[in-house]
């Protein structure tokens, strides 16, 4: 005989192990059939008992407290017993709901079927799914997600400091819940509601007294793909996603022009080739192996992509590098030793620094290139256009802005003003990196 309760989580949390090591029943006193059966080693599970006129009492399991919320349980149950009064058959619903798919499983038929054909970010749709949503949602039942569990991951997100990525993340699970609704799996969006933080606009770029130090970390970086790779993002002012998919078939060194197939904005690009950017790519195609589709190849032959990744990585560590240095450079200005052991890693070098500096009490502000992201380097290139005087319609049409106010005036430009605007943007964040001019400067040198 189930015991009755008022299911509440604060209750159903408190609620004992059998003494007795049988299980035991409650019965919920809201809505006639929710039950919770507590198991002998405390597992709290809830379900509905429902049955058709006279036939056999049906039992259809819900989710394990923990799982799922008590309001969620009494929602499942509600939308179930609807959907009995309507003559469902319980046994019937019960199979259903255990060949419900997971999320992990919606989301993998999501990629597939709807996000490769239609999306060119599918990859990093992909990439936002291993790094928020697989452990938290993974396992669960598409029905059993609710509107809680996805505001807790955006809160989550957005307490690391990440608000627009909460944003995003959260944008992508409703369209993937908006998708599945389409397919017939769901009725509703459990994301909808969910307020988004307020968004402001980067205005970050790499300012004078911050380009030496993106050229001394660059000189300091081993694997010299990431290092190019870096130049060329800023030099071209093309997107990081362009720019690491670069092919060979695109570029036409002589003329100075590389063609981007197809941009976020869903049209081709032409971009000018400054004297520096093809002195790298030069450098590039005389190492590179006969064949080679990609500028940037990956390093496994069985690359899903077939070109390089773990820019961001390199990214982090390149910021890694240059705090390393600043922290050495004030250290030693107080005479103190900042030299660690020959084994020791970069990562144990920085915080060995970091913790050397505080029982120095040195300042240490600005050690550190905060808040800067690869995407940077592009807003960089534009940024110092400004500087040196290009019209916004030239830095429009060099960083592939599309606007209705700015496509009559891109559609007159050709691609020498742009060019030369790119040039002059360059040479004047190569004098304030105190860099050599012109093609002189890099390719970075090659390392083993």
């Amino acid at each position: 005989m189930a015991q009755r309760l008022k299911f509440t989580d604060s209750a159903i949390a408190q609620l004992l192990t059998p003494a007795d090591r049988k299980r035991v029943e409650y019965a919920d006193t809201e809505i006639t059939g929710l039950r919770l059966r507590v198991s002998p080693h405390g597992v709290k599970t809830f379900s509905l008992l429902r049955r058709v006129r006279q036939g056999p009492m049906e039992r259809l399991t819900l989710g394990r407290f923990g799982d799922i919320k008590t309001e969620q349980a009494r929602t499942q149950a509600l939308v179930l017993i609807g959907k009995v009064a309507g003559g469902a058959n319980p046994a019937e619903l019960k199979r259903a709901h255990k060949g419900e798919p997971t999320f992990a499983k919606l989301f993998a038929e999501y990629v597939e079927r709807h996000a490769k054909p239609n999306k060119r970010t599918w990859r990093e749709d992909q990439q936002k799914y291993r790094d928020y949503l697989a452990r938290p949602l993974g396992k669960k039942k598409i029905s059993r997600i609710g509107r809680a569990d996805l505001a807790a991951i955006h809160s989550a997100i957005t307490r690391a400091g990440h608000s627009t990525v909460a944003n995003r993340v959260k944008d992508l699970v409703s369209s993937v819940f908006g998708w599945a609704i389409a397919s017939g799996y769901l009725d509703s969006n459990p994301a909808k509601g969910i307020k988004d933080n307020k968004e402001k606009s980067r205005k970050r770029f790499l300012k004078p007294g911050e380009l030496p130090r993106l050229f001394a970390a660059l000189d300091g970086e081993p694997n010299a793909n990431f290092s190019d790779y870096f130049l060329l993002a800023l030099l071209t002012g093309a997107r990081r996603n362009n720019v690491v998919a670069m092919r060979w078939s695109d570029l036409d060194l002589e003329r100075g022009e590389w063609v981007i197939p197809m941009t976020k904005n869903g049209e081709p690009q032409r971009v000018p080739l400054v004297p520096e950017a093809v002195a790298i790519l030069e450098a590039r195609k005389e190492a590179a192996a006969e064949g080679a589709r990609y500028v940037f190849p990956a390093a496994r032959s069985d690359s899903e992509r077939g070109h390089m990744s773990g820019e961001r990585k390199a990214w982090l560590r390149l910021l890694d590098r240059d705090e390393i240095g600043q922290l050495r450079q004030r250290i030693e200005a107080k005479n103190a030793k900042a030299d660690g052991g020959d084994s020791e890693q970069p990562v144990q070098t920085l915080q060995r620094l970091r913790n050397l500096a505080k029982r120095l009490k040195i300042d240490t502000d600005g050690a550190r290139l905060e808040d800067i992201r690869i995407h940077d380097l592009r807003r960089t290139m534009g940024s110092w256009q400004a500087r040196t005087g290009a019209s916004l319609a030239i830095i429009g049409k060099s960083l592939g802005h599309k606007s209705q106010q700015a496509t009559a005036i891109y559609a007159q430009l050709d691609l020498d003003p742009i060019r030369e605007a790119m040039e002059t943007a360059t040479a004047a964040m190569l004098r304030a990196a105190k860099q050599q001019p012109a093609a002189n400067v890099h390719p970075m040198k090659k390392r083993a």
